[in-house]
């Protein structure tokens, strides 16, 4: 078992309410139950030592491993090529498809030799309430049951393989030949629940073939037709697997505290809900056809408009927990080292109660995007659409943090006011076309407001490009939005000269970085890598400036830094290793996004580089 293994060295399997990883040695290092947001027991991701793990391992120098998904599932295989044999573990979590919150959930681990004999080591350790409480471990009858604070985890075995104590966790051998199976099925519950039956052959194999089952189902309802398939499948799945289905609620990844430098400070919560990254993933899930998906989120952001409740006082707040609870006080874990002892390791998150004005363009464009998913807006969420941008009409020229939640100060960031212009456009629209009662004045006076003021102080006459705040030289990739919400058309000179300038400034072999930290200080020390989402809408802006050739050939580049099982973090380090919770869906609905505008541009039946 490596101390740390690269972040992008692991698969992940869900059940639609949390998520485990899975790195490639077969060792669960990071696990919260019974949701994203609640508290770990599998940590040791965070702190090798301390942070508790569920290992199922094959000793030995010449041990190789491989890892891989069972295509179109969220369906896990480790597999282990050694001299004596092959053997795999199968690791999956059944759904539950009433979508009901529910505090039981089943991890089964299925462990099997397909050619010769292998000896595999078990080992489950968990330390639970991110390792700062003890449990309490009964083992009886071969049955392991760990008792933690409001918590119970069962570990039971089914065939030949059997648990034994070791300390205050359980450890277990077993020698498989070829054709043997044996498993292992944890089972999450409220503390005090009911011990689960004991698992037999052909519970666990109908449990394997129902999960298949499921994952085969759901991503047929896909209508993407497109270059890449599995790519865009492999993220689809990714972006469901990150959505809580009792809420409909997505969260931007499945960690906490995850550097964005190795032994830097950029060590955030990612298990919650912000409402530009979930507003941006129903549009990518929605350019699939999975609609469903893109109205359960519509319910749950109007359902935050509804209730008015935010921690800031405005409509709504940059994010939420997952079942909108506003509150996500910012603690620091001082007894885990870190990731590669990349300290403090956070959770919660300090930024909820931030001013980002660009949330309000987010969330209507998403909604109104297009025909469908305005008409089903009902009459009673028209209303609390409109308050909002009634509300934003007085308020949209204010300082804000800006989409990076810079801790540097407010300031009249471009990007937010871009947004912001988006807002009312689609607003407008919306209200025209279905005869809804709205101020259009008012909106239609801030919207052009909105558009003189970017273009006479967000554009640097010097730089010949849009900049990231007003006063300032500085290049900002959030910008590369521009075209894609209408603002700008895609061959506008001005346009053009900062995409120009973003290649050269922003642009290091088609990864993007968000800006530069050296040359606007965002309050936070160290460096960052290249911004995965920003690379993939680069993709997008250069296909939507016709410069098809450049963006094939970057989405095409991007799509190798994805990981083994095809699945990217937050960012891109300088030898092409990943940064960053982890996966991160901001990067996943960019992907999708960049390949469904590539493959219109590339469809279109004549094309002016085709001609003679």
């Amino acid at each position: 078992m490596r101390r740390y293994p690269p972040v992008a060295d692991h698969g992940m399997v869900g059940d639609l309410q949390t998520v485990a990883l899975v790195s490639s040695d077969g060792v669960i290092n990071w696990f919260c139950a019974p949701r994203f947001d609640s508290p770990s027991f599998f940590a040791s991701l965070l702190d090798h030592d301390r942070g508790g793990h569920f290992a199922i391992t094959v000793d030995g120098a010449d041990v190789s491993t491989r890892q891989l998904y069972l295509a179109d599932t969220a369906v896990l295989i480790t597999r282990f090529l050694t001299p004596e044999g092959v053997g795999e573990v199968v690791d999956f979590m059944p759904v539950d498809r009433s979508e009901t919150a529910t505090d039981r959930h089943r991890l089964i681990r299925v462990i099997r030799v397909t050619r010769g004999r292998i000896r595999f080591s078990v080992a489950c350790r968990p330390r639970f309430d991110y390792a700062r409480a003890g449990h309490r471990l009964t083992l009886h009858e071969g049955v392991a049951h760990f008792s933690g604070p409001g918590i119970d985890v069962h570990v039971q075995p089914a065939g030949p393989l059997t648990l034994q104590r070791d300390g205050v966790d359980v450890v277990a051998d077993v020698e498989l030949a070829q054709g043997q199976v044996a498993a292992t099925v944890l089972t999450v519950c409220a503390a005090g629940g009911q011990q689960p039956p004991p698992p037999t052959r052909d519970s666990i194999r109908a449990d394997f073939e129902a999960t298949c089952h499921f994952w085969y189902r759901w991503i047929h309802r896909s209508t993407y037709q497109g270059r890449w398939t599995e790519s865009v499948n492999r993220s689809a799945i990714t972006l469901k697997l990150l959505t809580y289905a009792p809420s409909g609620a997505p969260v931007a990844a499945a960690t906490a505290g995850l550097p964005e430098q190795i032994g830097g400070e950029r060590n955030w919560d990612y298990r919650y809900t912000w409402v530009r990254d979930a507003s941006l993933s129903l549009n990518a899930l929605f350019g699939l056809g999975f609609d469903e998906e893109a109205h359960a989120f519509r319910h749950w952001i109007g359902e935050r408009l509804r209730e008015g409740r935010t921690v800031t006082g405005e409509p709504l707040q940059i994010m939420y927990r997952i079942d909108g609870d506003p509150h996500l006080a910012e603690e620091t874990l001082d007894h885990l080292e870190g990731y590669r002892s990349s300290a403090p390791v956070r959770i919660g998150n300090g930024a909820a109660d931030q001013l980002q004005l660009d949330i309000y363009g987010e969330a209507t464009y998403a909604f109104t995007r297009t025909e469908d998913l305005a008409h089903h807006m009902h009459y009673d969420g028209w209303l609390a659409l409109r308050d909002m941008l009634d509300w934003l009409v007085d308020n949209w020229d204010r300082a804000d943090e800006g989409i990076w939640e810079t801790r540097g100060g407010r300031k009249d960031f471009t990007y937010s006011r871009l947004m912001c212009w988006t807002a009312f456009d689609r607003g407008i629209h919306v209200a025209r076309d279905l005869a809804r009662p709205a101020d259009l004045t008012a909106w239609t006076t801030a919207r052009d407001a909105i558009l003189a003021q970017i273009m006479d102080r967000g554009w640097s006459t010097t730089r010949r490009a849009f900049v990231q705040h007003y006063g300032s030289e500085v290049l900002d990739a959030s910008l590369l939005l521009m075209p894609t919400v209408g603002f700008i058309t895609p061959r506008d000179p001005r346009w053009l000269s900062t995409l120009d300038a973003m290649d050269t400034e922003l642009v290091s072999d088609s990864l993007v970085y968000r800006y530069d930290p050296a040359a606007s200080p965002d309050g936070l020390r160290g460096s960052e890598g290249t911004f995965s989402l920003c690379s993939f809408l680069y993709v997008d802006a250069l296909a939507h400036s016709d410069r098809l050739d450049q963006a094939r050939y970057a989405f095409d580049k991007m799509l190798t830094y994805a990981n083994h099982v095809g699945l990217f973090g937050e960012e891109i380090g300088p030898t092409g290793e990943q940064l960053g919770n982890f996966p991160q869906a901001f990067t996943h609905l960019a992907l999708i996004t960049a390949a469904l505008t590539l493959d219109e541009e590339l469809n279109r039946p004549v094309h002016p580089r085709w001609k003679n």
